[in-house]
């Protein structure tokens, strides 16, 4: 909704309201009395006519309807934008690692998931016609939110993601499982274009599902994967809980690459590595522009005017003003 003027060149106008305020004080300052008394000391203690306190307020009431006559030509307008999309978006299962080891620190000043739930937040921004839905997985998958539209759902969704750890679920890493429950969230779809994109930081360790039998699933379902591995190799730090609360010790991190592009390469997709979180925005950004949304979006927008409501009273006002000036208010010549 927004609020605009037609023809704002009127309102220009409104700088005579203060000159004729300023001339009619002048006038009515400078007139001379109409009647004289021979004793002016007769009228002391007599109750002041209302007529005379009121009189004021008829020139405030002319002032005022001429303003919102200046106003009301300028024709103000309140709009309504009304978004037509044609065509057809991509629909797009994320599948997100909430494994123990996504705690590790080497995406300063956030750990792992922190960092990845940051930049599939921007991801998701950016995808405002396509349907997305969201899995997690460590040593099983879960459907954190279906494919929708609803955007702010699927933010809140996402906000609520946690490590598995922090979530009371056993610990590991399905990769093949966390697949096969991204690409099932697709079945059911008709769009021409199925993509899953998935983040992981480890090895699959847990799970009934290889991954690469996921993917060739994946690939008769006409679905494209794409992989990324995020986080350092070798030594990284981790926040441990010990007695004296909790530190950082150095643990050792591996990825499976091989692995990850294999299920790339079956479905068509792509593997991408991330070591950092500017690398992770990258990547997600590289993905945006590989899979544009074939929508055509028209916008329509339908004002309402409401110069009614401001001459209508305007002219009201005045032909009040002027007939309380000739009965109620008439002056003896």
């Amino acid at each position: 909704m927004n609020f605009q003027f037609a023809t704002p060149w009127f309102l220009t106008l409104l700088i005579i309201i203060p000159a004729l305020a300023l001339w009619h004080w002048r006038n009515r300052a400078a007139k001379p009395a109409t009647i004289s008394y021979a004793v002016a000391g007769m009228t002391k203690g007599l109750p002041g006519s209302w007529r005379i306190t009121a009189r004021p307020l008829l020139t405030i009431a002319r002032l005022l309807a001429i303003t919102m006559l200046v106003i009301g030509l300028a024709r103000p307008q309140l709009g309504h934008a009304r978004e037509i999309v044609k065509g057809e978006g991509v629909e797009i299962a994320l599948a997100l690692d909430i494994s123990g080891s996504m705690a590790s620190l080497d995406f300063q000043p956030e750990n792992r998931l922190e960092a990845s739930k940051r930049v599939i937040s921007q991801f998701i921004e950016e995808r405002p016609y396509d349907k997305l839905g969201l899995v997690i997985f460590s040593n099983e998958a879960y459907a954190q939110s279906p494919l929708t539209l609803d955007h702010t759902m699927l933010q809140r969704s996402l906000d609520q993601v946690e490590l598995a750890t922090d979530l009371g679920l056993e610990d590991g890493t399905a990769i093949g499982l966390g697949l096969a429950n991204a690409a099932n969230m697709l079945t059911s779809s008709d769009a021409s274009s199925k993509v899953v994109i998935l983040l992981t930081d480890g090895v699959n360790n847990a799970g009934q599902i290889d991954p690469l039998t996921a993917a060739e699933a994946a690939k008769t379902l006409g679905i494209k994967v794409y992989t990324i591995g995020a986080g350092k190799t070798g030594q990284v730090p981790v926040p441990v809980d010990t007695i004296f609360g909790t530190q950082v010790s150095y643990q050792e991190s591996q990825i499976d690459e091989d692995t990850l592009r294999q299920v790339a390469d079956i479905t068509g997709g792509q593997y991408f590595r991330a070591e950092d979180t500017n690398a992770l925005a990258q990547i997600y950004d590289q993905i945006n522009q590989l899979e544009k949304s074939q929508v055509e979006i028209q916008v329509y927008n339908q004002y309402q005017e409401l110069m009614i409501w401001l001459v209508l009273p305007a002219a009201l006002l005045l032909v009040a003003e002027m007939l309380l000036r000739k009965t109620a208010f008439r002056t003896i010549p």
